[in-house]
């Protein structure tokens, strides 16, 4: 494409004069070449690598953990590197959640992916994962779609959590303000039997540290000194991790309970909410140092991420049930490496592609015969065409 004003012609007509620009009405310089072209080969909004791969990494650790806690019995080392990735692990995955929240608002087209993105994939897996478990023999009680089962949780506390992200940019301070929630959520008994409100409120400050973030945050824990400092806090952390084991009830590290529920002194849900909030904090600043943020073989599987979060935990369960990890604690530190080894393999497969194409269904389902057509969204719809196409 190139501008006629500027082409060459044959004529010999002069050129006209230039026009005086009128009044109130800016001018607007013309596009270049190399404008126009980027604007037309990257009409949508690109991916960022380094968030992609953080989110990798983040659920390929949390398979590992849900894996471990079926054989870190009587293994104090593997108790100890289990405490220590389920000190930052879910915080890392919801920091980057709410950072990814911060355009959240009330309307409809961002409430309708609410509800398809979220709340439909809550109900069928949480009828999917009670129906798996009543058909494999372990249980037989009702069907609740108010009590979250196992990986479920995750999707009822980040809808919660979206809801209010137009609270938190309204606050004046909401760091504080939703520390002060998590540390009451931390001392009342019973929370999680509903909703799993107990984690739903002591993960909140993860949540809101996520919205308050900006990329220059970012930028400033990847550089080469964070990335060094981070050796010798994650070797501290796995000396604690091993201090911990017999001594530190493993209740705390999952954010859920209360601590009457765990059997400490009420005074100390507080005390515990502000530490394993600061652990949390270091160990993720720590963990997102070392994440790459060029493309690598597994940059392209960071999409398909709730994926292999909401299935991975069929494979746990199922190998579970049939007693494969009673199988590999007979193997002593071979079977942990096996089991390591086939957990990663596992939810890596399951954020592939073709995984992504066959559950679509569940995860992003369209729905279209559920919503009324807004007409605002149809003019943005409308306005992205035009901008793709060049008009």
């Amino acid at each position: 494409m190139f501008d006629a004003a500027t082409s060459p012609g044959h004529s010999r007509r002069p050129l006209p004069p230039a026009q005086p620009p009128v009044r109130g009405v800016p001018d607007r310089p013309t596009p270049t070449a190399a404008q126009e072209q980027s604007r037309t080969a990257r009409p949508g909004r690109q991916r960022d690598a380094f968030f992609d791969n953080a989110k990798y990494l983040a659920i390929v650790l949390v398979a590992l953990g849900h894996s471990w806690s079926a054989i870190k019995t009587d293994n104090r080392a593997l108790e100890g590197l289990y405490n220590v990735v389920y000190t930052f692990h879910m915080p890392a995955f919801i920091v980057i959640s709410g950072y990814f929240s911060r355009s959240f608002d009330m309307r409809p087209d961002r409430l309708k992916r609410l509800v398809t993105g979220i709340a439909v994939p809550y109900l069928l897996f949480q009828i999917a994962y009670s129906l798996f478990r009543r058909y494999a023999g372990q249980a037989d009680d009702p069907i609740s779609l108010v009590s979250p089962y196992y990986l479920t949780w995750f999707l009822c506390a980040l809808f919660i959590w979206r809801l209010t992200t137009p609270l938190w940019k309204l606050v004046r301070r909401p760091l504080p303000l939703a520390l002060g929630i998590a540390m009451v959520g931390s001392v009342t008994p019973g929370l999680d039997d509903n909703l799993d409100l107990g984690r739903v409120l002591q993960f909140l400050p993860c949540f809101v540290l996520g919205l308050l973030l900006k990329p220059e945050h970012f930028a400033l824990i990847r550089r080469p000194a964070v990335r060094v400092l981070s050796v010798p806090v994650f070797a501290a952390a796995l000396a604690v991790g091993w201090w911990t084991v017999p001594r530190v009830d493993g209740g705390w590290f999952y954010r859920q309970s209360s601590a009457q529920d765990i059997g400490a002194p009420w005074w100390t849900g507080p005390l515990m909410t502000l530490a394993m909030f600061g652990c949390a904090l270091l160990l993720t600043a720590c963990f997102l140092a070392w994440v790459p943020g060029r493309r690598t073989w597994f940059t392209a599987l960071g999409a398909g991420t709730l994926y292999g979060y909401l299935l991975h935990g069929f494979v746990v369960k199922g190998t579970l049930y049939a007693g494969g990890f009673d199988l590999a604690e007979q193997y002593g530190a071979l079977g942990t490496v096996a089991v390591t080894v086939l957990a990663a393999a596992a939810v890596t497969v399951l954020c592939t592609k073709p995984v992504q194409r066959v559950f679509r269904f569940a995860m992003e389902p369209k729905m279209e015969w559920a919503f009324r057509e807004d007409a605002a969204e149809l003019a943005r719809e409308r306005q992205k065409q035009r901008e793709t196409v060049g008009v």
